[in-house]
């Protein structure tokens, strides 16, 4: 049995809560858009969220840090709308009781839900365990009804152990060809890994979780017939530099454009080959509940991922991946010919 069988288990259940909420607000409540301080967009769906796994969090690891995208102190100044968010939020359970009941049943009152939300207030670092959530992964995605995720991992002295993500918008068939529409039925798919013991899907459900397969990343005979993922925003991933490396590894497939971390999952289960996020700013540090999850499954899938210097990802030096620029995932068997072209174009060699 695995060390973390109790993290893994917790993590799933309140993702796939969560999830259930951000359907809701999508197909109810016009998203209900604001704009954090820094003018990246925030939704209901991320307030809502975010109280929903921390609740969860806090009743199975009452001692454990969290790294959360949101704090509640908007909410506290706009009752309404935390009023608004709570009845989201207490509506929305696990059809399933005793799943229900693990994750400590509902968040009790909108008092409750705030403290909850600000409860995701560590700085990070690299000693202990150390939650860290995207309650709404791609907010641009959701948004337009595109993809995006609500993501979760668990990092133990700076190390990831657990992660999860949850897409609603990916199909559920880990064969579905790679593409950017979210129409049709066979949609939701939880993404999970545990260090050391591979990664699987599952489909989303309303209830108790539904059985995990194992998934791993597609072999690469010919890099000229992968396919590439990259973000849909152009200021989060330079798309000229990506087009310059497609071109020089002799890949001549158009790249697939999504929003969040559902790349990540994609890659992982050969649905597609190569995941790039190239710095557009030498001064932009990527949060590390950005990558956290998925860096996990994808190298428990087989793959490997490092930054664009080729160094590992750092998740244990505070809230940003401030000593990496860039992410490179790609097969293991192809990764070091990958980051070579992406060294070459970027040093505009």
């Amino acid at each position: 049995m695995s060390s973390y069988t109790h993290e893994l288990q917790t993590a799933l259940l309140a993702v796939q809560r969560a999830t259930l909420l951000t359907q809701k607000v999508f197909h109810t409540h016009a998203k209900g858009t604001l704009s954090k301080s820094d003018h990246s967009p925030v939704t209901i769906g991320d307030f809502g969220a975010q109280a929903l796994i921390i609740s969860a969090l806090r009743h199975n690891f009452p001692s454990d840090e969290i790294v959360g995208e949101e704090e509640a102190s908007f909410l506290r100044e706009n009752p309404s709308l935390a009023e608004q968010i709570f009845a989201l939020v207490k509506e929305s359970k696990l059809e399933d009781a005793e799943a229900e009941g693990q994750l400590g049943g509902p968040v009790k009152d909108a008092e409750a839900m705030l403290r909850a939300i600000d409860a995701g207030s560590s700085g990070g670092g690299s000693k202990g365990r150390i939650w860290a959530l995207d309650p709404v992964d791609g907010t641009k995605g959701f948004l337009r009804g595109g993809q995006y995720a609500v993501c979760l991992a668990l990092i133990v002295d700076g190390d990831v152990k657990v992660g999860v993500l949850g897409c609603p918008n990916l199909p559920v068939d880990d064969a579905a060809q790679l593409s950017a529409d979210v129409g049709g039925e066979g949609r939701g798919v939880l993404f999970a890994a545990v260090q050391g013991e591979g990664a699987t899907s599952r489909p989303l459900t309303e209830g108790k979780l539904a059985e995990g397969k194992s998934i791993a990343m597609k072999e690469v005979q010919d890099i000229a017939q992968a396919t590439f993922c990259e973000s849909v925003e152009a200021a989060h991933s330079s798309h000229g530099d990506q087009a310059e490396i497609a071109k020089r590894l002799g890949i001549s497939k158009d790249s697939v454009r999504m929003d969040s971390q559902a790349k990540y999952g994609s890659i992982a289960r050969g649905a597609g080959d190569l995941y790039l996020r190239l710095p557009v700013r030498k001064d932009y540090e990527e949060k590390i509940w950005d990558h956290a999850a998925g860096d996990l499954i994808v190298r428990e899938a087989g793959g490997e991922v490092t930054d664009a210097n080729g160094k590992r990802l750092d998740f244990g030096i505070g809230t940003t991946l401030k000593d990496n620029k860039g992410v490179v995932a790609a097969p293991k068997a192809v990764h070091e010919a990958v980051l070579k072209v992406v060294k070459e174009v970027l040093s505009g060699t």
